[in-house]
């Protein structure tokens, strides 16, 4: 199973990434979960949403204390105790950040990598919403899922020119990061826990 934590402030879209993730993970038939969890209801307050993708049913309902995967939507959030907590060895952190990959992953000590997601989302939405430019460089890195699921995703939630925008916003993030950064197959890592 994979599991992913983003971490984001009220009115970046945090709730509705993990939404799109598993969505995406629906569309090319796996099993999904996703859910928030709230602190003080604000815009600006730290907001934390969990994912799991499995080709197996999944029964946990526990909230994902041992990510594979982080999702930082805002860099503020790395000086928050406990942000990076419970990482797996090997995982990865997604940043949004002007800071370089290089810098970050030698500051946190694992590896990250970074990308400017609010200013691309300012640039192509007209708006500062990093969610969707995150989880498109998510899947570049990772190859969790095709692209075209993200896409059949977002064209559930979004209509005209905002989808148009947001495919567009897609494209510009895919770019921004090494393709199979951080391969992985979830069906291997199944087989993994199953035996363990």
């Amino acid at each position: 199973m994979l599991e992913i934590r983003i971490h984001g402030r009220g009115g970046q879209g945090n709730v509705v990434a993990a939404y799109l993730l598993a969505g995406a993970a629906f569309e090319v038939g796996r099993h999904c979960q996703a859910f928030p969890a709230f602190g003080a209801e604000r815009r600006g307050a730290p907001v934390t949403a969990f994912v799991r993708i499995a080709d197996c049913p999944i029964r946990r309902r526990n909230q994902v204390r041992t990510p594979a995967f982080l999702i930082i939507q805002d860099d503020s959030l790395l000086h928050v105790p406990g942000v990076l907590d419970g990482l797996l060895p090997g995982g990865g952190v997604l940043v949004n950040s002007t800071e370089s990959s290089e810098s970050l992953s030698a500051r946190l000590g694992v590896a990250t990598a970074s990308i400017p997601a609010t200013t691309l989302s300012t640039e192509v939405l007209g708006r500062p919403m990093p969610n969707v430019a995150l989880l498109a460089a998510f899947l570049t890195a990772t190859g969790a899922l095709p692209h075209d699921a993200l896409d059949k995703a977002l064209a559930h939630r979004f209509k005209g020119d905002v989808l148009e925008r947001n495919r567009a916003l897609m494209a510009r993030a895919e770019a921004s990061v090494p393709a199979g950064l951080w391969s992985i197959d979830i069906s291997e890592r199944e087989t993994h826990a199953a035996g363990a």
